[in-house]
């Protein structure tokens, strides 16, 4: 039986050391990371408190290490559109449904239509064509000028699949919904974020991959597996975060809501799932097909793309500030975190 007492902190399972693909740092790391990062400051036009926790984030650390072997021009798009995510999802975190449907419609419509569409918001202007150079444009300018027609279009509408997963989450929330696993797993798959930066792996590298092999079983479940690993282990880091604000979407509390189980039993439940998608992808690479002498090398590329996320995003989570404040090193090695005591979020509106 679960301990009906309420815990004062969880142990992390390990699954750094369960990963043993190896970590490797674009060169360019610190130098664009640091641009990038100056971009947002620029564009987003955040509160000094905002700004301070912005810069604990260290996306452009994350993205160095899923796009190591990115020139600095390809490495500064996937950056600045690293940081973009983050603070989305952080304005997204406090907006009710009709401002969710605000900002989805007016990032998804300056992509769709970059030249001509007008707004006033932020975050639609941090997404379409500007008239700056192109070391400080808008991403999605920069992003088109490279990518090719499958990728851009795949991007657009993972973008898409992203703002109408944060929409269910936001509905749930608002009502007080802890959905069901089979539910939240469909929903936080699009939620994550990660299928476009899947991507933006096809756009470092300078592929655009057919639809015969991006549709193909065998990629879709490399894909999957990948989103699975990255988003799983990060529900374990951001829970401690997330339960302090009484945010439920999360597995952790979807676990211990749906099968009855403690805090410690859920993490190590999901736990045991993180290390099977590796053993899932592991399986999956040693299945895929062979199309042509010229695509092959090209797919092996994406596929290491995907394991770089996989490696890259575990590692990242210790790193940044976001999950465990100044003490990620420290909680890396000993993976014991201390539950913060329970705040209250008020909604606010976008501007």
């Amino acid at each position: 039986m679960s301990d009906p007492s309420p815990p004062s902190s969880f142990n992390l399972p390990d699954l750094v050391s369960h990963c043993q693909y190896p970590l490797r740092v674009n060169k360019h790391c610190y130098e664009i990371a640091r641009e990038s990062e100056k971009w947002l400051l620029s564009g987003a036009a955040l509160s000094e408190a905002r700004a301070v926790k912005f810069m604990g984030l260290k996306a452009g650390e994350l993205t160095a290490a899923c796009y190591p072997d990115a020139d600095a021009y390809h490495l500064r798009v996937c950056d600045d559109f690293m940081n973009y995510l983050f603070n989305l999802d952080d304005w997204l975190d406090e907006f009710d449904l009709e401002d969710t449907y605000g900002l989805a419609n007016c990032c998804i419509a300056a992509m769709r239509d970059p030249l001509t569409y007008e707004t006033d918001k932020k975050a639609g202007l941090m997404t379409k064509f500007g008239v700056w150079t192109l070391t400080t444009a808008r991403f999605f300018s920069r992003f088109v000028r490279t990518a090719g027609p499958g990728s851009t279009e795949r991007f657009i509408q993972n973008m898409d699949l992203f703002f109408q997963s944060v929409a269910q989450q936001t509905q749930d929330r608002t009502q007080g919904v802890i959905p069901d696993m089979e539910s939240y797993l469909t929903v936080r798959r699009d939620n994550s974020g990660c299928k476009p930066c899947f991507q933006l792996t096809e756009f470092a590298a300078g592929i655009d991959l057919p639809e015969e092999v991006v549709q193909h079983p065998i990629i879709q479940s490399l894909e999957e597996a990948t989103n699975d690993l990255v988003t799983w282990s990060n529900d374990i880091f951001s829970y401690n975060v997330e339960q302090s604000r009484h945010d439920t979407f999360n597995l952790v509390s979807v676990i211990m809501h749906e099968k009855g189980v403690s805090l410690q039993e859920a993490v190590n439940f999901i736990g045991d799932l993180c290390r099977k998608t590796i053993e899932r992808f592991e399986s999956d690479r040693e299945r895929i097909p062979s199309w042509s002498p010229e695509l092959d090398p090209q797919v092996l590329v994406y596929v290491d793309g995907l394991q770089n996320w996989i490696v890259g995003s575990l590692h990242w989570s210790f790193d940044s500030t976001r999950y465990f404040g100044s003490d990620g090193q420290e909680i890396k090695m000993h993976r014991t975190v201390k539950l913060l005591p329970k705040r209250f979020l008020k909604l606010k509106a976008y501007d």
